[in-house]
């Protein structure tokens, strides 16, 4: 459907036929990124709107519909102010309110031709609403202070129990400042509504007439360590590993590796990595499964492999069960191997950046075993000293091995690592898409079980607080309250938060942990947590 006289040029905005999950075609607007002319037909690397960049691809022409065709608008530049040139690009807002300016003052110019002063700008008000639609989404945690944006299971309500109307909450707007997002609460109008109260106030449970549904009250409390007006903080946006997008160009926003081939697996990258210039343009870059040092060809690779005595990650083996193996990674005593693993793992990760300073962080490598070695299957990496309780910092899973319980099971032992270390942790933020329903799912599971364990003392019902679930499970208790609000579980009732249980709830529970067969076994974790504070441990 490419027209041969309209040349396309970067910026262009036009749709794009592509295949959806449901192998059905869609035609999706797109911008072109890049144009590649060669000899026969030329290239167009496009970016599909409100699309993730790992959907980005080259395409053909006859993949482009040019009727519907938007160039880019061109950078408007500032008027000339007491003879000197603008250089600034101007405001839509202020252009609109200057051609408004100039018609009133043309109507009302007098006719002897003198020129009228210009006003004086005003001081223009944006509204926070706008800032953020004109900010870039980053995915993000649930913040423990706002509603969940769709209930995941239909709770059975007692008419009796009062609850505000989802609609009648105001939306929270996400402001992005040097790539990072920050949750902002608009106030309230009219009554102010009561949150929820401290974490150490106690949780009863009590049995419904239906055997099946259970509720748990929260008495609200007197006053939070978290927030002057109650409500627990939102986690932070910020982060060691967190990639500064003000720094975005084109060249970090298109793919720069085709494929890569890792032992057995050919793996097609999502996004760009800095691996050296010379290598992005070969056909396939090779890496060693085992110290994941890159080549560029198949014959390097057999010839590396023939020295490389490596058939496990360097470092500690630390967890085994099963074929399924755990080693810690120093990255000050194995700088090479864990600058190789930072730049595989750049390419399937979008919200972190690649640092070379690999020294303040370990590398926890999970590996599957069988005759020939020990197969990376993904990782986490954590800081050595974290002043925000951060006990992840990058994880990933491999493309290969994901759908299949691997991501829980890195979360977990990370999890089971804070336990050892007697701390509760939470992950950097920003998370990925994928990272995001991984740990909600994950925080679901884990804070569902807890509750649905709890059994009656001495006739009474159980009581539990959210510091005593944070503790057990070493999950963040911002994670466990924003958790249990994401699943819209927190109901008014008389005078006291509850949370309801429905059966479809228990049922959706059971069913997901018939379906999770690995778990990790604390008795086969051997870890010995270091105090990182003295610089001699490093």
């Amino acid at each position: 459907m490419a027209d041969s006289s309209v040349e396309i040029i970067e910026g262009c905005r036009l749709p794009v036929l592509r295949k959806n999950q449901e192998n059905e075609d869609e035609w999706p607007l797109a911008e072109v990124l890049s144009v590649r002319d060669l000899p026969r037909t030329p290239l167009y690397y496009v970016h599909y709107i409100d699309f993730n960049k790992r959907l980005d691809e080259w395409v053909t022409p006859d993949r482009l519909d040019m009727k519907k065709l938007q160039f880019p608008k061109k950078e408007a530049r500032t008027p000339p102010k007491n003879g000197l040139p603008g250089s600034g690009p101007g405001s839509p807002e202020r252009d609109v309110r200057k051609s408004l300016d100039l018609s009133v003052q043309s109507a009302s110019a007098p006719s002897r031709g003198k020129t009228l002063p210009a006003p004086k700008r005003r001081a223009e008000s944006v509204s926070l609403a706008t800032q953020a639609s004109a900010a870039t989404p980053v995915p993000s945690l649930p913040s423990s202070a706002e509603e969940s944006q769709a209930p995941v299971y239909p709770a059975l309500r007692d008419p009796s129990f009062s609850s505000t109307p989802r609609e009648q909450h105001q939306p929270l707007a996400a402001l992005t400042t040097n790539g990072s997002t920050r949750r902002l609460i608009p106030p309230q109008p009219g009554r102010k509504r009561k949150t929820c109260g401290g974490t150490d106030e106690m949780v009863k449970v009590f049995q419904n007439n239906n055997p099946r549904c259970s509720s748990i009250y929260l008495p609200p409390g007197e006053d939070s360590q978290d927030s002057s007006d109650g409500i627990p903080s939102a986690p932070r946006m910020t982060g060691s590993l967190v990639s500064d997008r003000s720094h975005d160009d084109i060249v970090t926003r298109m793919k720069n590796i085709d494929c890569i081939e890792l032992g057995r697996h050919r793996l097609k990258p999502w996004y760009f990595s800095p691996y050296p210039q010379e290598l992005t343009g070969l056909p396939i870059l090779y890496l060693c499964e085992y110290c994941l040092k890159y080549l560029k060809s198949l014959k390097c690779l057999q010839r590396h492999l023939t020295k490389c005595n490596l058939r496990h990650p360097p470092g500690n083996e630390i967890y085994r069960k099963g074929t399924i193996s755990f080693f810690e990674i120093d990255g000050r005593k194995n700088k090479t191997y864990s600058q190789n693993l930072c730049l595989l793992a750049k390419c399937f990760l979008d919200h972190k950046t690649l640092y070379y300073d690999t020294d303040p962080f370990l590398f926890y490598v999970m590996t599957e075993y069988d005759s020939k070695g020990f197969h990376i299957v993904g990782y986490f990496s954590k800081e050595k000293e974290s002043t925000e309780d951060y006990n992840v910092a990058c994880i990933l899973t491999l493309p290969p091995y994901q759908r299949r319980g691997y991501g829980k099971l890195l979360i977990e032992f990370s999890y089971e690592l804070s336990k050892v270390e007697g701390k509760t942790g939470t992950p950097e933020k920003p998370l990925s898409d994928l990272g995001l329903l991984s740990y909600r799912s994950y925080w679901t599971q884990t804070i569902l079980e807890i509750l649905m364990n709890l059994k009656p003392e001495n006739g009474e019902r159980p009581q539990i607080t959210i510091n005593e679930i944070s503790e057990i499970t070493s999950v963040k208790k911002e994670d466990v309250i924003s958790t249990l609000q994401y699943l819209n579980l927190i109901n008014y009732y008389k005078g006291q938060y509850i949370l309801t249980l429905s059966e479809d709830i228990v049922e959706g529970h059971e069913r997901a942990m018939q379906k999770r067969h690995l778990r990790i076994d604390s008795k086969g974790l051997h870890f010995t947590p270091k105090d990182w504070s003295k610089r001699g441990k490093w």
